[in-house]
């Protein structure tokens, strides 16, 4: 059973441990055609980067200063 567990430890580590290079197509294959309206074919670092609309600026307002609001003259009381 201890040994059963540290192999299955192992492999969970090893597991993890994968090389980082640099994408390419693989050997005889090309990479997909241009996209629609595109000029030229994209490369694996352009397909990868995540388009601006994918984690879009902040647009809220964030209330930057303690100032106090001015009064509103419409904000009346509900008649009875």
């Amino acid at each position: 059973m201890r040994r059963l567990a540290i192999g299955g430890l192992a492999a969970f580590l090893l597991a993890g441990c994968g090389a980082r290079e640099e994408l390419k197509p693989v050997q005889g294959a090309a990479l997909p055609p241009a996209p629609y309206g595109a000029a030229a074919t994209p490369t694996p670092g352009d397909l990868l980067k995540p388009p601006v609309q994918t984690r879009p600026a902040r647009s809220d307002d964030l209330i930057e200063s303690s100032d106090k609001r001015r009064s509103d003259e419409f904000d009346l009381p509900p008649p009875n």
